[in-house]
């Protein structure tokens, strides 16, 4: 099955045959279940659904100028490509509502609560950011495991380094962007 991905992802590239077509309807379920994922921390009546987030994604990963090496380099990309669309799709919002209604809720609660506002999603975003800017391969891990939903085994084949290090790196990372989203609100 790993084969027959990177094929369909080589052809795909290339522009060669039907590699779009079965590549699509090989990782759209995939996809689906990443987006259901990441708006699990969303509003529950966020404007954006499921399957729009997993279209546009799907768009932007096709007008990437990426070369992609295997199934988990194609899926830590689409969950980048998703935090980018709803992330843009929360500024847009934010926008229009001016800075109104925003409300404070700790990492924790991100994690664990059904609804994410848009304002928080925007502040966990500029945190991840930040996070970067310091330590990018920490935020890289928080971002693969939130949004792109892969495993500590996966993340750890995507940036060539072994499990318990992306587990540790995750650890540090979830409690520094903790305290940054606290600081924020202080």
């Amino acid at each position: 099955m790993q084969k027959e991905f990177t094929r369909l992802l080589k052809e795909w590239q290339n522009g060669k045959g039907s590699g779009a077509d079965k590549l699509g309807e090989l990782v759209y379920r995939e996809l689906h279940r990443l987006a259901r994922q990441s708006m699990r921390h969303e509003r529950n009546d966020h404007t954006l659904q499921p399957t729009a987030l997993v279209n546009e994604a799907f768009i932007r990963l096709q007008l990437a100028d990426v070369d992609f090496s295997d199934r988990c380099h194609f899926y830590a990309l689409a969950g980048r490509m998703m935090r980018r669309v709803l992330v843009d799709h929360a500024r847009c919002a934010q926008r229009e509502k001016r800075g109104g209604g925003v409300v404070h809720v700790s990492l924790d609660t991100t994690v664990t609560e059904p609804a994410m506002e848009d304002a928080l999603l925007l502040e966990l975003d500029d945190a991840l950011s930040r996070l970067a800017q310091r330590d990018t391969r920490k935020a890289e891990i928080l971002e693969l495991q939130y949004f792109a939903g892969l495993t500590a085994k996966e993340i750890a084949s995507v940036i060539g380094i072994s499990s318990r290090t992306v587990e540790r790196d995750a650890r540090f990372a979830r409690a520094w962007i903790g305290r940054e989203l606290e600081l924020a609100h202080s």
